[in-house]
Formats: structure tokens, sequence, C-alpha cells
């Protein structure tokens, strides 16, 4: 008996043609695109065509947006109406649709705990500019080890941050392949409208949105302009820890979310930026291994005012735990949000960067405020996302770094009638 032959009605453009190919050859894919080049259409029906054509039991492929509802909001229409003359059973609730054996479900990076633990055949990383890069190493990754799963990272440039390194990589062909597509070499946007658009946005944004530039600072961001002109100098390079410096940390305690800390030293005008950890669903301890292991318990410690809050299963403060724990509290000036965010501004062009806390700076380049896509505005508020709690705990450093002189290393000490210098 022939066959039946059924089409899901998606007729790729070039470029689209252009990712498939390269990733039926590949693992990993990076893809650069400019606006309206139809990347979102071509990872739902790479996912489809993937899970049709693979012959693992119970096939398993996502779709990662950064947020839920972006997720929902971008891409969920997309995999309803491609796979509607497949058969596909919508499951609304859990965002996923099966067919014929298949599934596809709907992720946000915003919930990285609704990915852990499953297994993927494939998944496509939309807009990972905006998602958390740890997103990729630490669940991602191992989600396709065990069926050899492939993976596209996709987006439009949002400044020199992770997926600029992403797309580098992808150009050296470290285990990636890249595609760029420019809006000058695609010709999918009508010319006048790009000359429109380029008169309205300005170089920077056009360049970004739609020749693929990575050079403009994150758009709305607090620090990446300042961050990009601090690399252009030089000063992201490998740091000794000086034995002799006063050092910090700074920390962003969380409860259910993420806790950040830095650890920075003072050497005369310089802050010198030397290690950053960040971990999610784990207690003190294990913050406080951490700092043992890494020779930092001798540091003083900056902490938000809500340190000293007791909690009611033990009737200790975080602030006393710690204590109790051999550390050096200094809890920081309660300030606005804003007025530590001109603390951090004024901080950053002294610092100095170790490639350790890389993860910490990929999160400052990111922080940014919040968009108001109706009125396309920028509320003066930071958005809450992966990147706030690193970008809190350096705000909480900046607050609370204490530089005044040192008395004891600043004068001459007398013993004996002798005068010691």
């Amino acid at each position: 008996m022939a066959q039946k032959q059924v089409t899901t009605g998606y007729k790729p453009r070039a470029p689209q043609k252009e990712i498939h190919e390269l990733v039926k050859a590949n693992r990993f894919v990076v893809v650069v695109a400019h606006r309206r080049m139809g990347k979102t259409v071509a990872a739902i029906n790479q996912l489809i065509h993937s899970a049709l054509n693979c012959d693992k039991p119970n096939p398993r492929f996502a779709y990662i947006a950064p947020t839920y509802n972006q997720s929902k909001r971008i891409a969920w229409d997309y995999l309803l109406e491609y796979t509607r003359p497949l058969g596909g059973k919508a499951n609304i609730a859990e965002l996923r649709v099966d067919f014929m054996g298949r599934r596809i479900s709907l992720y946000g990076a915003d919930n990285p705990d609704s990915l852990r633990g499953i297994y993927l055949d494939g998944c496509v990383l939309d807009e990972i500019g905006n998602i958390n890069p740890t997103l990729f190493t630490e669940i991602v990754r191992p989600a396709l080890s065990d069926r050899l799963g492939y993976c596209v990272a996709m987006g439009t440039p949002k400044g020199q941050n992770h997926f600029k390194d992403l797309r580098d990589r992808g150009k050296q062909h470290d285990g990636w392949e890249l595609l760029e597509f420019k809006a000058s070499d695609t010709k999918l946007v009508n010319a006048d409208e790009l000359k429109s658009a380029y008169k309205e946005m300005g170089e920077d944004k056009y360049q970004q949105e739609f020749e693929c530039s990575f050079s403009a600072p994150v758009e709305g961001s607090y620090y990446s302009s300042i961050i990009n002109d601090l690399e252009e100098k030089g000063r992201m390079v490998d740091i000794d820890v000086d034995g002799l410096a006063r050092t910090y940390t700074g920390w962003d305690l969380g409860m259910s979310d993420s806790t950040s800390i830095w650890v920075a030293q003072l050497v005369n005008k310089e802050v010198r930026l030397v290690d950053f950890v960040e971990n999610h669903g784990v207690g003190l301890d294990y913050y406080v291994n951490w700092l043992k292991e890494n020779d930092w318990m001798h540091a003083t410690h900056i902490l938000p005012h809500d340190v000293v809050v007791r909690e009611l299963g033990t009737g200790k403060s975080r602030k006393e735990m710690l204590e109790d724990a051999g550390l050096a509290i200094t809890v920081a000036d309660k300030l606005t949000i804003m007025d530590g965010i001109q603390a951090a501004r004024r901080l950053l062009p002294r610092c100095w960067f170790d490639p350790k806390v890389k993860d910490g700076l990929d999160a400052l380049k990111n922080y940014r405020r919040v968009y108001d896509e109706k009125r396309s505005v920028f509320h003066d508020r930071p958005l809450h996302d992966w990147a706030s709690h690193a970008s809190d705990a350096f705000r909480y450093l900046a607050v609370g770094l204490d530089e005044s002189p040192m008395e004891a290393w600043s004068k001459p000490l007398e013993v004996n009638n002798t005068w010691i210098v």
C-alpha cells in the first residue's frame, strides 16, 4: 500500500534551508539572525522535522525561550499550526504537543527546574543572549548526552555578552558551526523599510538588529557601555591574588532564588575582582565551604540588610548563622536600588576582572531596565531575570566597600622606644 504523504504547509526561505542543512550535519549550531528573518518558524519546523525522522523510542524535543511567557507568545501558535496536519494533540497546561509518538515541549529559561531530569533528542535555545549561559552547560548539555541530541543556539545580538562568545566559538569551529544572516545579505526585508528603520532607530540599534553587530551596548543596560570600555582597555586579565590586600565579598542572598558572591581585593585605587560563585537551591553551608576551599574566609563579607531578619524555623538570622561559621559580616547601607546602581557605576571604572568572574561579568553586561513592549519605552527599574543576582551582589559590594585608610598600615608603630615602619 502506498504511503500517504502529509505536508505541514511549511515553505522554508533560503536562509531557513541553510539552517536545516547545517543542523542535519552537525550537533551544535549557532545562528545569528537579523530581525524578521523567520528564525523562530525555522526553529519549530526543525524540531518537527527532527522528531519525524528520529528512530529512537519516545523522541523528545524542546524549544526554550528566555521566559515561559515568551515561549508561549512567540512559538506556541507556530507549533500548533505546523503539527496540526500531523494529528498533533496539544496540552496547553504543559505547553507541549504530542504527535505520532513524538513530543515537542516549550520551556522558559526563567524556570530551569522544569528542565531538570529530562532527556532530549534535540533542542533550540532562542534569543540565547537573554538566557543564563549556565543553562546550557548545567542542564541542557547533560540532557542531550545519553541520546546524542543536538542543540541550536540562535538569536539577534545583544551587545558583547556570552552570545558573542558563543558566536566566536562557532566561527572557530570549536565543536560548533556558525551561520550569520544580515538583512543586507538575505534581502528578505524590503529595502525601503530598512531605510526607514535606519532613520528611526539610529546607527547602533540598526546595526545590531538588522546587520547582526555585537558592538552596540545591550539596550537598556546599566553597565554594558562601561564594561565595553574596560574590555577595550584590557581590564580582563589573569590576576594574582595579593595576600596582603584588603579582601571583600559582596553577596546577594536568595531563599528560593540564586545566591551570588563576588570576591574583590583593594590594591591602591584598583578594585580587583578575583573570584565569583553563583548557585541555586543549596544552603548557606555550600557557600561557606566554597569560601573555605578558596581561602576567602578572612575577607570582610558584605551582605544586604535583610540578612538580619530571623528565620522562624531556627530563630536565628542568616547573619548570625554566618557569624557562627566564622565569617566577619558587614551589613550594607540600605539604599534605594537606583542609588546602589549609581554606586556600582562609580566603582566599575576602577575595576579589573579575572577570567574566574566571567559568569558574573556576563550578568553585569545583561543587567537592564524593564522594557514596556506596548509603549516601546524603558521603565526606570531593573528587570528581574538571571542577571539580577550577580548584579545585586555587585551593587552591595559597591555600597559596602570600606576604602578608608588603614591606620595600622599608614602609621608607624612605637615598641620599646623603637619605631617599626
